[in-house]
């Protein structure tokens, strides 16, 4: 085994993950809830951009409903990027689940 081309290919693959990380920055997923009265879109990076709340849920009688709703809609949202991201970073690993590099969202 040649240590030089292990290192080459090790340095291009952290090239290749970098790349999908910034392109997963800029990619874009909602959840919704209720129906769709409740959005949240976050990033391939797991960050919430927006939350959208139609004015009909907004009831101050209501408050825990839309607690609720903001909280499925956001885990909606989460459990899409992740999937994104594992299916970006499979690409990478040619399938492998590799603890670190494929799961590197928290849950």
């Amino acid at each position: 085994m040649d240590l030089s081309k292990i290192m080459e290919q090790a340095k291009a693959m952290q090239e290749k993950m970098a790349k999908i990380q910034e392109d997963l920055s800029k990619k874009t997923i909602t959840g919704s809830a209720g129906g769709g009265m409740v959005q949240v879109t976050v990033n391939g990076q797991a960050e919430v951009l927006s939350v959208m709340i139609e004015q009909p849920v907004i009831d101050p009688e209501e408050a825990e409903m839309l607690q609720d709703l903001i909280a499925a809609a956001t885990n909606d949202a989460l459990r899409k990027a992740k999937e994104l991201s594992q299916r970006e970073l499979g690409q990478l690993t040619g399938g492998l689940n590799i603890p670190g590099l494929t799961n590197f969202m928290r849950p």
